[in-house]
């Protein structure tokens, strides 16, 4: 069974930074991409960046480009979201999520949920202004 766990968020001002950090269990990590995605209060949940499984391939939402940056590191199963410059609008519960396939888009858009398999519980992010 895999576990997805979700930590690093918190509450920020206004241009600050945090970085998220997604550890999970399971021998299919290296074969499979992993996503980022978000839900503010009141909102559906939204795709924010996914990477491939080799890690060459990135993909993120408009709205976090130049901001965001997700990595990840196959020895230690984990996946990373480096989020710079926050805004009060980046304000939600960022969870990570892990692919069926190799890659983000081969079968739909990467930020589409239903691409997704395991999910973790969520970590929140508050950016205040």
């Amino acid at each position: 069974q895999v576990q997805l766990v979700e930590s690093g968020g918190g509450s920020v001002q206004d241009g600050g930074s945090l970085r998220l950090s997604c550890a999970a269990s399971g021998r299919t990590f290296s074969g499979s991409a992993m996503g980022w995605f978000r839900q503010a209060p009141g909102k559906e949940r939204e795709g924010v960046s996914c990477i491939s499984s080799n890690g060459y391939d990135l993909y993120g939402a408009d709205s976090v480009k130049g901001r965001f940056t997700i990595s990840r590191d196959n020895a230690k199963n984990t996946v990373y979201l480096q989020m710079n410059s926050l805004k009060p609008e980046d304000t939600a519960i960022y969870y990570c999520a892990k692919h069926r396939d190799a890659y983000c888009s081969r079968f739909g858009r990467f930020g589409s949920s239903a691409s997704y398999i395991h999910w973790g519980q969520g970590t929140p992010v508050t950016v205040s202004s």
